[in-house]
């Protein structure tokens, strides 16, 4: 009992210390506020970067493995010349990939180009022209908010049909429902049957559906000349979600390719496997550096919050030099005294560290201007 009224009654002391001293106090609680504040804002800072950079490149696919020339990420010796020089993909293969692969849920062979689409008087400039064949949903995601899906016939017949996206749906025919009517592409006329879900912009002009358009692969075909020396098309193909039956797709897929490209044991691979992890793992260890060295600038942050408690201390000491003397010829014990000191510390260092969090909380609350446009 003599113990928990003696930790009160430091306890006490060390809150009329800091009431006496209140711009003392609240100078002392910036530092560690600022502190806490700069290391919990400069991780969720970098979080949500890496959390949008890669949401960006989820037009990528998860688990597809993408067949075309070029490696999507590459060194500094990465030899340009030799994929340049590789074949590019064509239709034969696609077929005998879906014919022969046993472990993929979804082939698909598709090309893109840019272009302009127009409508009556309203055109929309650079949109991302994508020919498909029908497999292409079982693969990527194709969220389709009004309309429809192309049937199988209407791909293998190279029926000219359409699915637009949101942004491309608005400034064609604002004001109306872009369903049923007809849009101009190289001056072929294509109708709408379908308008994608909308995902609104991602950082560094990623791919987005909202200013998309897929048409029938043979459809597109008839527009631009697709193969060599023309548009390089790529063959998509959907794997499992278990990492063994992955890696035994991929050696499927390479001992495929092979025999259709009639390579010799002793040649190298004249096609390269992308994946979407390679993209993910190589920003993941770009972020994992930039945390390090937002920890490293928050915990200096931090150490300087401490420094300004512990100079605070310092001057209370010397300030409270008599008072001490006072207590200590009462009777006062040394852990009385020393707890009132520590009292001080340790509740600048809560309230300045709840402050700090408390900041970061209130800033969540501020409106974020959306990032898609009509």
């Amino acid at each position: 009992m003599i113990f928990l009224k003696l930790t009160y009654e430091s306890l006490r002391f060390a809150m009329q210390a800091l009431r006496s001293n209140l711009t003392r106090t609240v100078l002392s609680l910036l530092g560690v506020t600022v502190g806490i504040f700069a290391i919990i804002a400069v991780f969720t800072a970098v979080d949500s970067l890496e959390r949008s950079i890669k949401n960006s490149f989820s037009f990528l696919g998860s688990n597809v493995i993408t067949i075309n020339r070029f490696e999507f990420v590459g060194s500094a010796d990465y030899p340009w010349w030799k994929y340049f020089q590789r074949p590019y993909n064509t239709y034969s293969e696609y077929q005998f990939l879906s014919n022969q692969l046993r472990n993929a849920e979804g082939v698909s062979f598709f090309a893109n180009a840019s272009v302009t689409v127009q409508a009556g008087n309203n055109s929309f400039r650079g949109t991302n022209l994508t020919g498909v064949t029908f497999s292409y949903k079982d693969v990527y995601d194709v969220p389709i908010e009004f309309g429809r899906y192309f049937t199988e016939i209407e791909t293998n017949a190279g029926r000219n049909v359409a699915l637009i996206g949101v942004k491309l749906a608005r400034n064609l025919f604002p004001g109306q429902d872009a369903l049923g009517k007809e849009i101009k592409i190289k001056g072929r006329k294509f109708v709408v049957i379908g308008i994608f879900e909308e995902e609104g912009e991602g950082l560094f002009d990623a791919p987005s559906k909202d200013e998309a358009c897929i048409i029938p692969f043979s459809a597109f075909t008839k527009i631009y000349y697709v193969g060599n020396r023309g548009i390089e098309p790529d063959i998509a193909i959907k794997g499992p979600d278990d990492e063994q039956q992955m890696i035994a797709l991929e050696n499927e897929i390479i001992g495929l390719m092979r025999a259709k490209r009639g390579l010799k044991p002793t040649e190298e691979d004249n096609f390269s496997l992308n994946k979407s992890e390679f993209i993910m793992n190589t920003i993941g260890s770009i972020f994992s550096v930039i945390s390090i060295a937002g920890a490293v600038i928050g915990g200096f942050s931090i150490l300087v919050g401490g420094f300004g408690i512990a100079n605070i201390m310092f001057v209370s000491v010397k300030e409270r030099t008599t008072i001490i003397g006072v207590q200590k010829s009462l009777g006062a014990k040394n852990f009385f005294i020393l707890f009132q000191f520590l009292f001080e510390a340790v509740f600048l260092s809560l309230i300045g560290g709840l402050g700090g969090i408390l900041l970061v909380y209130l800033l969540t609350f501020i409106p974020v201007a959306p990032s898609n446009s009509s």
